[in-house]
């Protein structure tokens, strides 16, 4: 062997067969630029103008510290035009915007402009406003710039971080920082929302849809929520992770309006310290599961209460939320590997991820106008129902859909569980229209509302 191939063999030997990730070594990598990483990024993160028309009331007592408060309800309303601002990332060519709900959020006009300053209109096509993402069509737009998706799950705390975005409508900035943490949640099984990737790279209004890219120029994340008592950035900014943003926008491309997520059916809360010790864990880790529908997916595996799921297909889960947040990265008709304990003992389970069963059916009906509840629309709940309205596993019997004319003044409200009318309990919504045709002129109807027991009172 040569001397030349000795020291290329040497060479090849101690040059590492995969990227590392690590701090700079010397000053002339102090002295690197992410400029290249921001001409790459930027042109694909775009600028959000939404025009909505909302009621507002004028009152001639407006301001007075006495009568505007004891005439809130008085003076005429007429139609106001707000605008609000935010950004977004295009993540198709053939014009697909991503942002945050809240940007978009009931407007009647939204326009978009790119980093060359080239304007489009836009529509929702579809909006979910549980995860705060909506996803728009650009009018007539093709081969536009696109941002690559990047698997969140391969984050990491102290991974580098730019977050490029319109704060306070001034132009696109970028700024820098860190992932600070992972698994921000604070959420309970069955919602869905509130898991974030969290980052000190400064995010300020209107950064709001905008991108979290890393080193390589790849989403991460969209930016999306700051905690801050002045309403500026403090460093603590929240990004809904890409793996869940991509899940949205297959949705979107394969034509759903809203996003359809795996229903868990189940209840549950992160294990504590003082859970683990009464479990016997070494470390508190988990989800306990403390209830189970009969049709859940979980149950349907196999899992009963008091288990502890612990991953995921590998991935951890140690709250409510990032459970959740994992089956809807999945989405509806995948399956998911379940990891879990059981009286000490790991077990496994497949988890077929389905969406909400319409079982029993829905029976929607809407009394007319001989009822004593004219323009109340019922139906019978189930797991769908459920979801929809963030009602508790052992929920029965009929939800308020919706409430106008005599029902409405009445006090019902969407939403509600209807027990009873007039001392008769309510299992159906047949049982419900037949007590509403009763000739009685007073009336007292007992509803559950958000958990808690009412009463409504009313004579016709």
């Amino acid at each position: 062997m040569t001397r030349l191939a000795i020291l290329l063999a040497a060479a090849l030997a101690a040059t590492p067969l995969v990227a590392e990730t690590r701090p700079p070594a010397s000053q002339v990598e102090i002295g690197l630029s992410f400029a290249p990483v921001v001409k790459a990024a930027a042109p694909a993160v775009v600028n959000i103008y939404a025009t909505r028309v909302v009621e507002s009331r004028f009152s001639p007592f407006a301001g007075d510290p006495f009568f505007d408060r004891l005439f809130r309800d008085f003076g005429a309303t007429r139609p106001e035009v707000q605008n609000s601002l935010g950004s977004g990332v295009i993540v198709a060519a053939n014009g697909l915007v991503v942002s945050n709900h809240h940007v978009v959020e009931a407007a009647t006009e939204i326009t978009v402009v790119l980093q060359d300053r080239r304007e489009y209109r836009a529509q929702v096509v579809l909006a979910d406003k549980v995860n705060d993402l909506a996803v728009l069509r650009l009018e007539d737009a093709a081969d536009l710039p696109v941002l690559p998706f990047r698997d969140s799950d391969g984050v990491e705390v102290g991974d580098l971080v730019l977050a490029i975005g319109n704060p306070f409508g001034i132009g696109q900035t970028v700024s820098m920082g860190i992932i600070s943490a992972l698994a921000r949640s604070s959420i309970a099984v069955g919602d869905g929302h509130g898991y974030f990737l969290q980052t000190d790279a400064a995010i300020n209004p209107g950064n709001s849809g905008g991108a979290l890219v890393d080193a390589d120029g790849r989403l991460v994340g969209i930016n999306t929520a700051i905690l801050s008592q002045s309403g500026g950035s403090n460093g603590v900014g929240f990004a809904i992770p890409s793996n869940l943003v991509r899940a949205v926008v297959a949705q979107a491309e394969s034509g759903a309006t809203r996003f359809q997520r795996p229903w868990a059916g189940v209840q549950g809360q992160a294990v504590d310290g003082a859970l683990s010790e009464s479990l016997g864990l070494t470390v508190p880790e988990g989800v306990i599961l403390s209830e189970l529908h009969p049709a859940s997916p979980f149950a349907v595996a196999g899992l009963k209460p008091g288990d502890v799921v612990i991953r995921l297909d590998g991935a951890p889960v140690n709250s409510p939320a990032e459970m959740i947040f994992r089956m809807s990265s999945r989405g509806v008709g995948a399956t998911t590997e379940a990891d879990y304990l059981r009286d000490g003992k790991s077990l496994t389970a497949t988890v077929r991820l389905i969406a909400p069963p319409e079982d029993p059916p829905r029976d929607t009906r809407r009394l007319g106008p001989d009822t004593a509840l004219a323009g109340l629309e019922i139906a019978r709940i189930n797991p769908a129902l459920m979801a929809e309205h963030d009602l508790p596993l052992q929920a029965a019997g009929t939800i308020v859909t919706g409430a106008e004319g005599w029902a409405a003044q009445a006090g019902l409200q969407p939403g509600d569980v209807i027990l009873g009318i007039n001392g008769r309990p309510m299992a159906t919504p047949a049982d419900v229209a037949t007590a509403a045709t009763d000739r009685s002129r007073s009336w007292t109807i007992d509803i559950l509302r958000q958990g808690q027991p009412l009463r409504l009172r009313f004579r016709i």
